[in-house]
């Protein structure tokens, strides 16, 4: 839309008089890509992705003034989902014994809610379901969220030569994860 006011000007109007119907404007713009990116690293456990994008999007209000437009809102705004995904990630490995953690992470969780999803859409939740966190990460940024590898860098919070290691490990774990599919089907 040609007269859609820009993502800046609504954080300025924010940060000039607590405008909660701007950040709420943004929240709109930005909560189905935030919550598609915390669903693809939740292993498509869709409530708790939802509960981390509430958070983020918490957390993205009250640091709200710390945004310096080096970056693009939705990039900023990705960062912060990612660092609440892994300090969750962090609070679930501390609660878990080893052993229930492991045996967490074996089952996928994501049969249940592949109704009506393809076998192939299945194999590939399967797949990267196995990848670590940060080449799961760096393949959502990627692939699915179409980032260059500038952008995916930063949302991580990682040099851009150690997100390509990561897009080029997690590559090789899907190729040999996906052996009878086509190197074009893989992302």
């Amino acid at each position: 839309m040609a007269n859609e006011v820009p993502d800046a000007a609504l954080v300025a109007r924010v940060l000039a008089g607590n405008d909660r119907h701007a950040f709420g404007e943004l929240v709109r713009r930005h909560q189905g890509a935030t919550r598609a990116l915390l669903r693809r690293l939740c292993k498509e456990d869709h409530a708790l992705a939802d509960d981390l994008a509430q958070e983020a999007f918490l957390q993205a209000f009250r640091k709200l003034a710390q945004f310096r437009a080096d970056a693009a809102f939705g990039t900023w705004l990705y960062r912060i989902a990612y660092n609440v995904f892994l300090m969750h990630v962090r609070a679930r490995k501390e609660e878990l014994p080893l052993d229930e953690a492991v045996a967490a992470d074996e089952s996928g969780g994501a049969a249940a809610t592949v109704e009506g999803s393809s076998v192939q859409e299945l194999d590939v939740r399967r797949a990267l379901s196995k990848l670590s966190e940060e080449e799961r990460a760096a393949i959502v940024q990627c692939y699915y969220l179409d980032r260059s590898h500038e952008e995916a860098a930063y949302v991580l919070g990682c040099p851009v030569g150690t997100l390509k290691s990561y897009v080029f490990r997690a590559k090789k774990k899907l190729a040999a994860a996906l052996p009878g599919w086509e190197t074009r089907n893989a992302p």
